[in-house]
């Protein structure tokens, strides 16, 4: 069976930086899975897997377009320090579930002053090309929950990440959930607005 729009896809992977960093993998016994276009990948390496089957082996460097975009500065904002409810001490490299038009969108802290935060909503990996080796472990069919829910269901599926079209960050590792980046524990809940308003918690 080839890939192709809403078969389940189980891949082996590492993926790197383009200095060589390694931010995420997952191996043959441990394999991501996921729905083959409804989203769940970045668009480059979907459409890399596209056509091809269960055992086929790649390496391919994507470009910041085609994974998390360029890195974007109006995504960086100066908001008040009171509107951080129940925070009492907040520090660069915490992060904040922002509250959008689009959503809850993750924002990390660049820069604290006395009585103002700067909050950064890009990717961590915008701007940046990854380079991907990739092994396809195993192609099938999807289930009619699956189809109906847009995503695979399991220990190893993918809801986002760093491969994911919808993974921006929190919680969510580079293409399945195997978090790379996170390693503080200054994690916390809440709305950062667009617009300035913030009303973060824990």
């Amino acid at each position: 069976m080839k890939i192709a729009k809403d078969v389940v896809v189980s891949l082996a992977y590492q993926v790197r930086t383009e200095d060589g960093v390694l931010v995420d993998e997952s191996p043959v016994s441990a394999p991501l899975d996921y729905l083959h276009g409804n989203g769940n990948l970045i668009t480059g390496l979907e459409n890399a897997l596209e056509g091809r089957e269960a055992g086929a082996s790649f390496e391919i460097t994507i470009p910041a377009e085609e994974a998390y975009g360029n890195y974007d500065d109006n995504l960086v904002q100066r908001v008040p320090k009171d509107v951080f409810l129940g925070v009492d001490e907040i520090e660069v490299g915490m992060r904040f579930l922002a509250d959008t038009d689009q959503g809850p969108v993750p924002v990390e802290v660049t820069e604290v002053g006395d009585d103002y935060v700067v909050v950064d909503g890009n990717h961590m990996l915008a701007g940046q090309a990854l380079h991907f080796a990739v092994e396809v472990v195993a192609v099938r069919e999807a289930t009619a929950e699956e189809l109906e829910h847009g995503h695979v269901h399991g220990a190893h599926s993918h809801e986002g990440g760093c491969c994911g079209g919808h993974g921006h960050g929190e919680g969510e590792g580079c293409c399945g959930g195997h978090g790379h980046d996170h390693d503080h524990d200054h994690d916390h809940e809440g709305g950062c607005g667009n617009h300035g308003g913030c009303g973060c918690k824990h």
